[in-house]
């Protein structure tokens, strides 16, 4: 960034925000053969899966699903066994037979792992609350997992937060969810009404492929589990047992995010050990989506390194 051309200057190169590809790798695929179902312990787990070698396991945030990944599971899934879930209660994963909790959500991946038979983890990746759900399973079994992934975390920005407040946006956000699944030509098909509809998740919606967007509001935002995950986030603080991390971390963050400001990512860079910190400028609250080529080459640049090769606290990045 130039001294003199402020962050959302039109003079700031964006060519690499969404995939300019006509034909991007994720539309050539029939998902429904990457498609399964797993029984767990009081609940039952949709998810993707692709590909074959170390797992790597992606967890979606608030109001997604498995889909939150799409630009993601095809690039992964040439080198890796890439892992998508519908957290129980979102997406095609049912309510569950516990109460929503953030703990309750990090040890259903462990048995998930173990229904799966993966012992060993090479990253999981988790985005906004699903963040938050990776960060609950490393410190309760930190020996699952070689590398931790943090997009746009869920977790400090609540620590200290009322819960009212969130409650009722998150039970207007469910209000909506029909209207805005319902006549999709209507505003996803118009620059504008991808703008109106994407501008607080996005920075730039309107130049995210309608199609990809399509994936993300159904069945994510019509899912039973909204209301109860938003209370169990909020004022629930993990804050001290951050610092128990030692498995290198990579933190990932949109400079725009108006979901979980900037701010958010100092922190877990200052609380994290062997963190690395990567700033996204023009880039919102999903940057796997936003800037997925970025995205894609900054994490297989961070699994191909040797654990022992990453230090503690490195130096923050904004690119």
């Amino acid at each position: 960034m130039t001294a003199d051309a402020p962050e959302d200057s039109p003079l700031l190169p964006a060519a690499d925000y969404g995939n300019p590809d006509p034909s991007p790798d994720w539309m050539g695929i029939d998902w429904r053969q990457h498609l399964h179902r797993v029984e767990l312990p009081g609940a039952a787990v949709n998810y993707a899966e692709i590909g074959e070698g170390e797992p790597v396991i992606f967890l979606h945030g608030l109001a997604g699903c498995w889909r939150n990944w799409l630009e993601n599971l095809p690039h992964f899934g040439r080198r890796h066994r890439a892992i998508a879930l519908d957290l129980p209660g979102f997406g095609d994963s049912p309510m569950p037979d516990w109460d929503i909790s953030m703990p309750a959500y990090g040890r259903m991946i462990h048995d998930f792992c173990e229904e799966l038979g993966i012992e060993r983890v090479a990253a999981v990746v988790g985005s906004s609350m699903g963040g938050f759900v990776a960060t609950e399973a490393v410190t309760e079994r930190p020996e699952r997992f070689e590398r931790l992934v943090l997009v746009s975390a869920a977790g400090i920005s609540l620590a200290e937060a009322k819960g009212r407040r969130f409650e009722a946006a998150a039970r207007t956000i469910k209000a909506a969810a029909p209207f805005l699944a319902g006549d999709r030509d209507v505003w996803l098909n118009r620059p504008l009404g991808r703008r109106l509809a994407f501008g607080r998740v996005a920075r730039e919606p309107e130049k995210l492929r309608p199609e990809l967007l399509a994936e993300q509001v159904r069945p994510g935002l019509d899912s039973d589990g909204l209301v109860d995950a938003v209370a169990s986030m909020v004022g629930y603080d993990t804050r001290q047992r951050l610092t128990e991390i030692e498995i290198p971390t990579l933190i990932v963050w949109g400079l725009s995010d108006r979901i979980v400001p900037v701010e958010a990512a100092l922190g877990y860079h200052r609380l994290i050990p062997r963190s690395r910190l990567e700033i996204f400028e023009r880039t919102g609250h999903v940057p796997q989506l936003e800037r997925p080529r970025r995205f894609n080459s900054l994490l297989d640049e961070f699994l191909e390194e040797e654990p022992a090769e990453i230090g503690d606290r490195d130096d923050a990045t904004v690119a």
